[in-house]
C-alpha cells in the first residue's frame, strides 16, 4: 500500500503495517511540550487523572519550556512558572528550561530543534498549535489541547484520526527580496484559513529543497493558520546535518512513496512571487505589498516563533543597513542562542546589534514570545490602542497583540524592515 510521508510515521509510531486517512490509530509519542500558558492545566489534568503519586510516561519525552508569558512583572504569569518548577521538581524531569537560569532558551518552537529534541520520524504534540512547527525537520508534530497532553503525559500514547494529504509542489527560483513566508502567506490566501483542515500539508519540490532549516521552520509553523493538522517536509541532507549537529541520539527518517494518493496537489512556481502581506484580521487576507502601500503604519514588529530566527533578523538587517526607521520598530529574538547571535553575526564589519541600534530600532527585548501572544500589560511591543503595524508574527486575529482595536498586517522580516524604514507598507524591492 502505498503512504505519504505522514501515514508512513503514524503507522508506525502505531505499529500498524499500514494506514490510511480516516483510520483512528494509537499513536506512540516521543516528545511532549508544554509551557507557562497550558502546561500548569495539562499538569491538573495529569493529576486527576493518574492520582498525585503517578509519574510520566518517560522522564525524557516531557519538555517543559516557559516561554510566554516570561519578562514581566503579573503574579498570575509567575505563579503558573511555580506550578512548573514544582511539577519539574516532583517529576525530576531533566528537560526544563527554567526562566531567570542558565538553561533558560526561548521560544518552545526554536528551542525545541535547537537542543535536539526534534528528529525526522518521531511524533512530537504540543500544547500549542504551532508544535506544527516541528514537521519542518521531518517528524509528524502537531498541537493539542490540556485534556490530550494530560492523557499522554500518563500513557505515553495518544488517539489520532490520519489525516489526509494535501501536497504543495514549489519550484522555479526563489526571487531577490521573497521569503519563506510570502510563499506560505501566498498558500494560505489561495486555500483559506480553513483550506487545510485537518489535514497534512506536505512541501515538495526544489524550491522547498532550497530552503534552508530556518525558512522551512517557518513554511510548517504556519500551517495551522490554514486550519492544518500538521505541517511536513520530507527530510533530506540539510535536515539530517541540522539535527546530528544537535542530538546524538538515534532516529530512522521516514519517506513517504512519491506515488502515494493525496486529497490534493497545488503545484507554484515561486518565481512568480511578490512580497506580501495578511491584511487585518485573518492570515488568509493576502495582498501583494504594493497594492497596499497606502497603508500608514505605527509600529514594526521583528520577532516570534514565525519572524525572530537569525535568518529573519538577517534579512531584516540588509534592509536597515545605512537607514533610519521612521517608527516604532521592536526586534525581539526568539531564543537566547539567536540572541547571542545577533552579537556575533556581522554584515560588512557591523553586528546586527549594531546595525539595528544605527537605524533607530527600540532596545532589543529579551528572548521570548513577547507581544506575539498580547501577554500582560507590560510585555513588550503589546499594543494598547488602535495602532497600525506590521508583523513577522504568525496571526493577526483581532486583539492577538493585546488591543483589540490594533491593525495587524502580516509580512516577512525584509518587508516588515522595508515598511519601517518608510513608515507605510513597502514592497522591499522599492528601496
Amino acid at each position: 500500500m502505498k503512504m505519504t510521508i505522514t501515514e508512513k510515521i503514524l503507522a508506525r509510531a502505531s505499529g500498524s503495517e499500514s494506514v490510511k486517512p480516516g483510520d483512528n490509530v494509537w499513536v506512540d509519542v516521543d516528545v511532549l511540550l508544554t509551557h507557562d500558558v497550558c502546561g500548569p492545566g495539562t499538569i491538573g489534568i495529569f493529576h486527576r487523572e493518574f492520582g498525585k503519586d503517578a509519574k510520566v510516561f518517560d522522564r525524557e519525552g516531557v519538555v517543559i519550556i516557559p516561554d510566554h508569558y516570561i519578562f514581566t512583572k503579573d503574579e498570575k504569569a509567575h505563579r503558573n512558572v511555580d506550578t512548573l518548577r514544582e511539577f519539574v521538581k516532583e517529576q525530576d524531569l531533566p528537560y526544563f528550561y527554567d526562566p531567570g537560569t542558565p538553561t533558560y532558551c526561548g521560544v518552545c518552537h526554536l528551542g525545541m530543534p535547537q537542543h535536539g529534541h526534534v528528529r525526522p520520524g518521531g511524533v512530537i504534540v504540543g500544547t500549542d498549535s504551532h508544535t506544527c512547527s516541528h514537521g519542518a525537520l521531518g517528524a509528524f508534530a502537531t498541537g493539542i489541547g490540556n485534556t490530550d497532553a494530560g492523557f499522554v503525559m500518563g500513557t505515553g500514547k495518544i488517539l489520532l484520526k490520519v489525516p489526509e494529504t494535501l501536497r504543495f509542489v514549489l519550484n522555479g527560483k526563489k526571487p531577490d527580496f521573497i521569503s519563506a513566508k510570502d510563499m506560505i502567506l501566498r498558500i494560505i490566501g489561495d486555500i483559506g484559513v480553513d483550506g487545510a483542515t485537518y489535514c497534512a500539508m506536505e512541501f515538495t519540490g526544489e524550491a522547498v529543497s532550497a530552503l534552508s532549516i530556518d525558512e522551512r521552520i517557518t513554511i510548517c509553523n504556519m500551517v495551522v493558520e490554514a486550519g492544518g493538522k500538521n505541517g511536513i517536509i520530507p527530510p533530506d541532507e540539510k535536515t539530517i546535518e541540522f539535527v546530528k549537529s544537535r542530538s546524538s541520539r538515534p532516529f530512522t527518517p521516514v519517506y513517504g512513496d512519491e506515488d502515494a494518493p493525496v486529497l490534493k496537489t497545488y503545484t507554484y512556481d515561486v518565481s512568480t512571487f511578490v512580497p506580501c502581506v495578511a491584511k487585518p484580521s485573518t492570515p488568509d487576507n493576502y495582498a501583494p505589498a504594493r497594492e497596499v502601500a497606502n497603508v500608514k503604519l505605527d509600529r514594526a514588529y521583528i520577532g516570534s516563533c514565525t519572524g525572530g530566527k537569525i535568518s529573519d533578523f538577517i534579512m531584516a538587517a540588509q534592509i536597515l543597513k545605512g537607514r533610519k526607521v521612521a517608527i516604532e520598530t521592536c526586534i525581539v529574538p526568539a531564543t537566547v542562542e539567536i540572541a547571542g547571535q545577533l552579537l556575533s553575526t556581522q554584515i560588512d564589519g557591523q553586528s546586527l546589534v549594531e546595525i539595528f541600534a544605527n537605524a533607530g530600532c527600540e532596545p532589543i527585548a529579551p528572548p521570548s514570545c513577547a507581544a506575539c501572544l498580547g501577554g500582560p500589560i507590560d510585555t513588550f511591543g503589546r499594543t494598547h490602542g488602535k495602532e497600525v503595524v506590521i508583523s513577522t508574527t504568525n496571526r493577526n486575529f483581532i486583539g492577538r497583540m493585546g488591543s483589540k482595536d490594533a491593525q495587524i498586517y502580516l509580512a516577512s522580516p525584509l518587508t516588515a524592515a522595508a515598511s519601517a524604514v518608510t513608515g507605510h507598507i513597502t514592497d522591499p524591492r522599492d528601496l
